[in-house]
């Protein structure tokens, strides 16, 4: 990601610089905390104009305000706000954050205090759909965490991924995990996006985070009362054996994890998950704790293995008429994906998939039909079976990046969309979803006053 991050701090920053737009020469004014300057272009300014100077967009849906916090810049901070007269709680309506949560992702105490003691709400929900609680815990800024609530942040309050504990555990943010926690923060509160806490912090190991920094987490939350059967949408160990996280699984287990409850979306146990992936070290982790299975006649690690291989096998005595059946259901699929009747498509290709459940090509085109409907979680779950059995096919990886655009998780999008592209560098259809993700990442990065590094 290294160059994707000096495209966004360098290469595009220099460019709008270098614009000449009046937009460019206010953020320059700010980024130099250059009052004077910025008094002579507001002096320049008509009557109204000046009146809507604080609603300005200057850059990714960030006005003036949002960008001094975001940078620090207190020189420029005071006079926006005590000669201009800027309400210190507009913003985030553009699509940016507010100027407490830019000076709360940035880790800007003494600008946060600031806003705060002028009137700034510390629990407005801002246009990037997270309230400043949110934004300090994303970069683990314990000083802003302990002030936010300090001034009355709501600990639980709800953005669109989950709560500041499952922002803190899904960035692997010790510190600020602690804190939330010591100020009774839910362990089993609920996210429609990522579940649990606990299963936020598994998933995040797809994505970068360490298993022994998501494993620190975990058990900070189970401490805590988490509960380690919660399933939502499935239980923490299902989630550890789906990413291959063998620490984590001995771990849950020693807590009190149940491996008799399955995944809700194909009814398989932990050690079935672990043996159709083919990984013999966990299931001989999950062995010793899960109750035999009365399919599996040979109840043994490798019966377990070679049971789940069988099941990806259609039966050689009616497999042309199976064979049948999956292409008729395919074909149906297709036709109702044509006439973009996702939901009727999903329920073929589900209906394909108790026929064959290793058919990588039937998950891409289910997490397809997932995005289409609204169900981007069970699509980016698609993708990773997909993944899982065509390991090679970039399709996948389309699929994938294309769930995690649907959830806003750009970053995440643009790592798997490059992944893609590693695998085809000729293949314009995922270069071009990836060029759309970088572009939409840059807009996060921005909203989260990420310009510092222009200094």
């Amino acid at each position: 990601m290294g160059a994707v991050q000096s495209y966004l701090d360098n290469a595009y920053m220099e460019s709008f610089l270098a614009s000449g737009s009046t937009e460019s020469a206010f953020l320059r004014a700010v980024i130099d905390d250059d009052v004077p300057r910025l008094k002579d272009m507001v002096r320049t300014m008509d009557e109204e104009d000046r009146a809507k100077l604080a609603d300005k967009e200057i850059l990714d849906g960030c006005g003036l305000l949002e960008m001094a916090s975001s940078l620090a810049q207190m020189k420029v901070c005071k006079y926006l706000v005590e000669e201009l007269g800027f309400d210190v709680n507009l913003g985030g309506f553009r699509g940016g954050p507010t100027p407490l949560a830019g000076a709360a992702v940035s880790g800007e105490f003494i600008v946060a205090r600031y806003l705060l003691n002028h009137g700034a709400d510390p629990n407005k929900i801002d246009g990037t759909g997270f309230a400043a609680l949110h934004a300090a815990a994303k970069n683990g800024n314990e000083a802003v965490v302990r002030l936010l609530l300090s001034r009355g942040a709501r600990v639980d309050i709800a953005g669109v991924h989950g709560t500041p504990l499952h922002t803190a555990a899904s960035y692997g943010n010790i510190g600020a995990l602690k804190i939330l926690l010591d100020h009774h923060a839910d362990p089993n509160r609920v996210s429609e996006v990522t579940g649990t806490p606990i299963s936020t912090a598994l998933d995040s190991t797809k994505h970068g985070l360490s298993e022994s920094v998501s494993l620190d987490c975990i058990k900070l939350l189970v401490k805590a009362g988490a509960d380690v059967n919660s399933a939502h949408p499935d239980t923490p160990l299902v989630v550890a054996t789906m990413n291959g996280l063998a620490d984590s699984i001995k771990y849950l287990l020693e807590a009190g994890a149940n491996p008799g409850i399955p995944d809700k979306q194909y009814g398989r146990l932990p050690i079935q998950i672990a043996a159709s992936f083919g990984k013999r070290s966990l299931v001989e982790i999950l062995f010793p704790f899960t109750s035999p299975i009365g399919a599996v006649a040979n109840w043994s690690v490798q019966g377990i293995i070679a049971h789940e291989k069988s099941r990806c096998s259609i039966p050689k005595e009616p497999r042309n008429k199976t064979m049948d059946k999956i292409a008729e259901l395919k074909s149906q699929g297709e036709k109702a994906v044509k006439r973009k009747d996702y939901l009727g498509a999903s329920k073929l290709y589900s209906e394909a998939l108790e026929l064959d459940n290793c058919d990588a090509t039937l998950y891409s085109n289910r997490s397809l039909c997932y995005v289409q409907i609204g169900k981007a979680q069970k699509a980016l779950l698609d993708a990773d079976v997909c993944i899982a059995r065509r390991p090679n096919w970039v399709k996948g990886y389309y699929r994938k990046g294309a769930a995690l655009m649907s959830l806003r998780e750009h970053k995440k999008a643009v790592n798997v969309f490059l992944e893609g592209l590693k695998l085809d560098p000729a293949n314009a259809e995922i270069e071009k979803v990836f060029w759309e993700a970088l572009e939409a990442m840059k807009k996060d990065h921005a909203a989260e006053g990420s310009l510092k590094s222009t200094d």
